[in-house]
C-alpha cells in the first residue's frame, strides 16, 4: 500500500506532472468527483444529499459528486457558496455540466441526511468566514453525516490544524493520490474521520520527481529488514541489551523495558542495577540478568564490555546530575542507545550538553511534555509536528521519536514517518517504558535506529489493538508473540521465505 505523505506544494507538483504527462486537469477533476461518489455509495444507501460547493477546484469536485450521485438515482442538491458566474476554469465547466437543483449556501435550506463538504481544500490560505464558518461550527454536532473532499473545510493541509478558530469535521474524508500531513497529524487526524485515498490518474512516476521525505509508518518501511532469528544463530548473535535501573524505590520502569527488550528478540538482556536496587530487581527477574554498578564510573566500566551492544537509559533513573553523568557514560560507548524519560528531562536546563553527547545509533523518545521542556519553543515555531521533530533530529544528529497518537519519527537527514497505528488505551503508565525496551531490543539485533524505532512503535500499537480494553503496560510484551507470529506470516506471504532469518 502506498505510504508516501505529500505536502500541499508536492501535491500541486503531482498534478502538474500529470498534466505534463497528458492527463488533462478536467479529467483529474472528473475522476476525483467519481471517486468520492463511489466511496459514498459504498457506505450509505441513497438519501437526500446536499453538496456544498466552494469557489475553487474543491467546489468543482463537488459538482462532479452531485452529478454522479444524481445519475445513480440519489436525491441531490447543490448549495453554492458563490454565484456560479464567479467560477473559473475547470470548476466553472463542472458547474455547467450540473443540471440539478442549486441553492445559495444558507441556514434556511431544508435539512439533508448527508452533506458533502466541497467548500475548501487543503490549500486554503485564510480562516473561514461567513456561511462557510457557520457550516464548520454546525458540523461538530452532525459529523456522522458529513463527507469531506480532500480535507474538511478550514483545515490546512500542511499545518494539520484550522487556520482560524474552527474547521469542519467529517465522518469520512476522501483525498487523492496520496495523503497529506493533515490526514495523519493531530488535530487533523481527528477532524478528518476515516480517510480514503483515491487513485484519480496521477502517474505514480510523479513521486520520482517529487522525492517525498515523509511517510506513513508500517511494514513497507521496515518489514523486509525485520531481524528474525537466523537458522544458524544463537543468543549471543542476537545481541545483548542493557537497561539501566533507577534506585530501590524506582525500579519497575527498568524491568518493564527489560522484559520488552527480551520479548522482542534480544538474545540476552541485563538490568544494570545500583547496589540498593539489586535485591528488589533480582526478586522480580528470572530470564533477565542483574549487572551491579555504582555511579557513572561504574556504569562506564560495565559497558566497556563491547558485547553489550544496546542500552536503554532513562526509565526510573531520576532527574538530575547523576543521570546526566550516566547518560554521558553510555553515549561514550559504541552501543546503540535509547534515551527515554529521566535521561532526557535531566537535560532540560542543559540541552546543549545533551546535543554535544549525542551520536548515532541513538533514539530519543520524548513525549510532548518532555519535548517542550528540553527543546523549548521548537513545537510552536515549527509549521507542524513533523517539522519540529526534523529540526531536533538534525541538531541532535540522531533519530528522534516524539510520542503521541500521531507519533513522529525522524532521521537527521530529514526522512521522517508518522505512526497513527495506536489505540487510546496506550495512554497508560509504563507503556513508554515498554516502547523504549522494544527499541533497545531491536537495535541489539542489529536494526538501525530509525527502523528500530519505527518497527517498535508499530508493534507497540498492534499489541495494544490485539489486547483490547483493559490494557496495562505489562500486557504489551505478553501479547507480542502472537503479533510477531502474524507479522511473519504476512511478510512471508509478501516476500516469500526470504523474510525468515534476515538479520
Amino acid at each position: 500500500m502506498a505510504n508516501e505523505i505529500l505536502s500541499v506544494a508536492e501535491m500541486y507538483a503531482a498534478d502538474r506532472y500529470a498534466a505534463e504527462s497528458g492527463v488533462p486537469s478536467l479529467t483529474l477533476m472528473e475522476n476525483a468527483g467519481r471517486a468520492v461518489a463511489e466511496e459514498i455509495c459504498a457506505r450509505w444507501a441513497p438519501r437526500p444529499t446536499a453538496v456544498l460547493c466552494g469557489p475553487g477546484n474543491n467546489g468543482g469536485d463537488g459538482y462532479v459528486v452531485a452529478r454522479r450521485l444524481k445519475d445513480r438515482g440519489w436525491d441531490v442538491s447543490v448549495e453554492a457558496l458563490v454565484d456560479l458566474a464567479a467560477l473559473k476554469g475547470d470548476a466553472a465547466e463542472m458547474a455547467r455540466r450540473w443540471n440539478g437543483k442549486t441553492l445559495p449556501l444558507a441556514p434556511g435550506n431544508s435539512r439533508a441526511a448527508l452533506y458533502v463538504d466541497a467548500l475548501f481544500g487543503a490549500g486554503l490560505s485564510r480562516p473561514l468566514e461567513g456561511e462557510a464558518k457557520r457550516f464548520a461550527e454546525w458540523s461538530k454536532d452532525f459529523r456522522a453525516s458529513i463527507v469531506a473532499i480532500d480535507v474538511p473545510s478550514g483545515l490546512h493541509g500542511d499545518m494539520a490544524k484550522p487556520l482560524g478558530d474552527c474547521a469542519a469535521e467529517a465522518a469520512l474524508t476522501v483525498t487523492f493520490f496520496r495523503k497529506k500531513p493533515a490526514h495523519v497529524l493531530m488535530p487533523g487526524l481527528t477532524l478528518c474521520g476515516e480517510v480514503a485515498v483515491a487513485d484519480i490518474g496521477v502517474p505514480g512516476a510523479a513521486l520520482e520527481t517529487i522525492k517525498p521525505a515523509l511517510f506513513e509508518n508500517g511494514l513497507k518501511l521496515w518489514g523486509a529488514d525485520y531481524p528474525w532469528p537466523k537458522s544458524d544463530g544463537y543468543k549471543y548473535s542476537r545481541g545483548h541489551c542493557v537497561v539501566v535501573s533507577g534506585p530501590e524505590h524506582a525500579t519497575g520502569a527498568a524491568r518493564l523495558a527489560a522484559r520488552a527488550a527480551l520479548r522482542i528478540g534480544a538474545g540476552l538482556v541485563s538490568v544494570a542495577s545500583p547496589p540498593d536496587a539489586i535485591a528488589v530487581n533480582a526478586a522480580h527477574l528470572t530470564a533477565v540478568m542483574i549487572k551491579p554498578f555504582s555511579g557513572a564510573a561504574g556504569l562506564a566500566e560495565l559497558l566497556a564490555d563491547k558485547r553489550f551492544n544496546s542500552v536503554v537509559i532513562g526509565p526510573g533513573c531520576g532527574v538530575g546530575r547523576q543521570t546526566r553523568e550516566m547518560v554521558a557514560a553510555v553515549l561514550a560507548t559504541e552501543a546503540a542507545v535509547a534515551l527515554d524519560a529521566d535521561a532526557l528531562t535531566s537535560f532540560q536546563d542543559h540541552p546543549a550538553d545533551l546535543f554535544r553527547l549525542l551520536r548515532e545509533p541513538a533514539v530519543l523518545t520524548p513525549h510532548e511534555g518532555e519535548f517542550e521542556r528540553i527543546f523549548k519553543g521548537v513545537r510552536t515555531r515549527a509549521q507542524n509536528k513533523v517539522e519540529a521533530v526534523r529540526i531536533v533530529a538534525a541538531a541532535a544528529g540522531c533519530t528522534v521519536l516524539l510520542k503521541g497518537p500521531d507519533t513522529v519519527i525522524a532521521r537527521p537527514d530529514g526522512i521522517a514517518n508518522v505512526n497513527t497505528h495506536a489505540p487510546p488505551s496506550l495512554a497508560t503508565a509504563g507503556s513508554g517504558d515498554v516502547l523504549a525496551g522494544f527499541i533497545g531490543g531491536l537495535m541489539a539485533q542489529g536494526l538501525d535506529s530509525y527502523r528500530a524505532a519505527s518497527a517498535a512503535v508499530w508493534l507497540h500499537g498492534e499489541a495494544a489493538f490485539r489486547f483490547g480494553p483493559g490494557l496495562i503496560s505489562e500486557d504489551l510484551p505478553v501479547v507480542l508473540p502472537a503479533v510477531l507470529k502474524d507479522l511473519r506470516g504476512r511478510l512471508d506471504e509478501k516476500y516469500g521465505n526470504s523474510s525468515r532469518g534476515k538479520g
